[in-house]
């Protein structure tokens, strides 16, 4: 049974009456990977926190009767679509949560805005959400891949690493994740020595671990996510590529991925995340209440499903339905946002919901206190300084 968080979540313009929201019929799809590379940073764990967002908001005393359903896109953007077109055409779905892969995210974003409902995103990262493909109607919540290249690319070029190598993800989300962080590198200081593709996703990542050997490069930059992280640093550790001077950057990092390599594997890594467990009382107590459903500590994507569904709710509660997805997504835009796991959170013209980030350094194993205590902070990094500026033709507040 979920106990019901005191949430301080302040939305005053989104003050409605409870009357208004009475009988207000609210159906939620949570779309994601759950049986590959991604299911561990969104998975089930996603779903759960949706369902401990609904039970804190407290729905059904609000007048809002809500159902979840979930599904696995297996990171194909043609199951994806196919999905998302049956839950809004067939099942009466009103929202789509998580999405992580940049590929499906884009797809589902654009069937999103054809049968006028809401996109809260928090899996995927590429940019494009909310730029070269924006729409009225996709909420990008919790990170993106600008912001991950803010943090540690950034810190790591000015931190002496001049010269990167970049194994890039072969689909939206590397390839995202890659421009912006040499965009970043340049601007700082630094170089590309070279970058290579890599098949999405993979298992064998000697050859082009070799070939970042072989460049002279500082910093190999893992342009990756998940799994496939995870695996690249397991064998580029078995080549002793860092024991022999080269640093890895893990572009996007979490921190069951963390756990799952062990401290031992992955002291010294740097990395940029939106929420940390143990940052704060208000996100230890959810994370608490979230490891004794999921058996896991939370991660920022399926933080960033509870605090996006938190957003959403009251929206359609101010808006007195959740038919008008257009409607109900111009609403979170004018709310000023207090969340208990992001803090001050404000959702732009174009969709972004910019708030704080934060680059952390995995912890030596003779400083963590537990298997969960994984993480040291520092620095902060604003949600100015993190995110892109919004693109004026992106500016829905103005259309």
């Amino acid at each position: 049974m979920i106990r019901t968080l005191a949430v301080a979540t302040t939305l005053g313009a989104l003050t409605a009456t409870t009357a208004l929201a009475q009988g207000i019929d609210v159906k939620l799809g949570v779309l994601n990977d759950r049986s590959g590379v991604y299911a561990d940073l969104s998975g089930e764990g996603s779903v759960v926190a949706a369902r401990m967002a609904v039970e804190d908001f407290d729905a059904a005393a609000k007048g809002l009767n809500v159902t979840i359903i979930s599904a696995d896109h297996q990171n194909k953007p043609d199951i994806g679509s196919n999905i998302a077109r049956q839950w809004y055409d067939a099942d009466g779905v009103n929202a789509i949560l998580d999405v992580p892969t940049s590929s499906v995210a884009l797809a589902v974003a654009d069937i999103t805005a054809e049968k006028n409902g809401v996109l809260i995103n928090s899996g995927a990262g590429s940019t494009a959400l909310t730029r070269e493909q924006c729409k009225p109607t996709t909420i990008h919540w919790t990170y993106d891949t600008a912001a991950l290249a803010n943090g540690t690319g950034a810190s790591m070029t000015n931190a002496g690493g001049k010269k990167w190598f970049f194994l890039t993800a072969d689909y939206a989300f590397g390839h995202s994740l890659e421009e912006n962080t040499a965009a970043v590198v340049k601007a700082s200081g630094g170089e590309v020595v070279g970058t290579v593709n890599v098949p999405f996703p993979a298992q064998d990542f000697s050859s082009f671990l070799l070939q970042a050997q072989g460049s002279g490069a500082d910093v190999i930059g893992l342009a990756n996510a998940g799994g496939d992280t995870v695996n690249a640093i397991k064998q580029a550790s078995e080549f002793g590529i860092t024991q022999a001077g080269q640093k890895l950057a893990a572009l996007l990092f979490f921190v069951t991925d963390v756990h799952a390599l062990g401290a031992q594997t992955a002291q010294g890594l740097s990395l940029t995340e939106a929420f940390y467990w143990d940052q704060n009382d208000q996100t230890r107590a959810w994370s608490e209440r979230f490891m004794a459903i999921h058996g896991k500590q939370p991660t920022m994507v399926q933080a960033g499903v509870y605090s996006g569904t938190m957003a959403y709710l009251a929206a359609v509660q101010a808006v007195g339905s959740a038919k008008d997805g257009a409607a109900v997504a111009a609403k979170m835009k004018e709310a000023d946002i207090e969340d208990p796991l992001f803090g001050t959170v404000k959702v732009r013209g174009d969709g972004r919901a910019t708030h704080n980030m934060y680059l952390f350094q995995v912890k030596s194993p003779d400083k963590s206190t537990g298997e969960w205590d994984l993480y040291e902070q520092i620095a902060t990094i604003s949600g100015e300084d993190a995110f892109l500026p919004m693109l004026p033709e992106c500016d829905f507040t103005k259309k």
